[in-house]
């Protein structure tokens, strides 16, 4: 197991602009050829936005790009000409294929602070393709066989325990709370990475929010 904690992440963003940015991977200007990914994840980045605040239209491709909101709204709209609101709780999935463009801003009443995590296709092009899942329910695995992964959501009451997956590559983040992992304490923003995962458990020292990638060989 390797514990990367939040402090350690690569600070980025344009402050002056409203957008402050953690990057858990070698991320833009801040490269590290020993950080480049980790299974299928290639990006886990803390992205926080102030009122009306964002990211003009932009390209992506032959990535799968998922994002989780802590708190706030995100708004997304695509060259698809798709337009919609994210808030806690939803899974939004963007397959970026072949190429796509799109606008992320912070459009509602109160700051925003969202997870957006990028994944390496097994196969790269195609089509795009967008889906999200609105209120996903805790221990509900949400799929992407495009990379070959799993995201599992826990949410966990003080002393709750979950099984982490038994996985050739799992990835643990620590999105709100405390909890104990295989015998090492973990924060807000703190991650783990676990290669041959086998009877691995999470317990929560506080109330506490983890997102699970359960990954294949690769």
């Amino acid at each position: 197991m390797d514990v990367r904690r939040a402090h350690r992440r690569y600070q980025g963003g344009d402050p002056a602009a409203g957008i402050e940015t953690w990057h858990a991977f070698s991320f833009g200007p801040h490269y590290d050829p020993d950080n480049l990914r980790f299974g299928a994840v290639i990006a886990c980045n803390e992205e926080r936005l102030a009122l009306g605040a964002g990211f003009d239209e932009h390209p992506h491709s032959h990535t799968e790009i998922v994002t989780w909101v802590v708190e706030g709204e995100l708004t997304h709209r695509d060259s698809t000409g798709r337009e919609t609101v994210i808030r806690p709780g939803d899974v939004q999935r963007l397959s970026a294929a072949s190429g796509i463009r799109h606008v992320e801003r912070n459009a509602g009443p109160a700051p925003l602070t969202f997870l957006q995590m990028w994944l390496a296709p097994l196969q790269p092009g195609g089509e795009p393709s967008y889906e999200v899942v609105r209120g996903i329910a805790d221990s509900t695995p949400y799929a992407l066989p495009e990379a070959g992964a799993m995201l599992h959501v826990r949410r966990l009451a003080a002393g709750g325990r979950t099984a982490v997956p038994d996985a050739a590559y799992a990835y643990v983040h620590v999105v709100r709370g405390a909890v104990r992992l295989d015998g090492e304490d973990l924060g807000p923003g703190d991650a783990a990475r676990l290669t041959d995962a086998e009877g691995v458990d999470a317990t929560a020292a506080t109330e506490a929010e983890l997102l699970v990638w359960e990954m294949t060989a690769r």
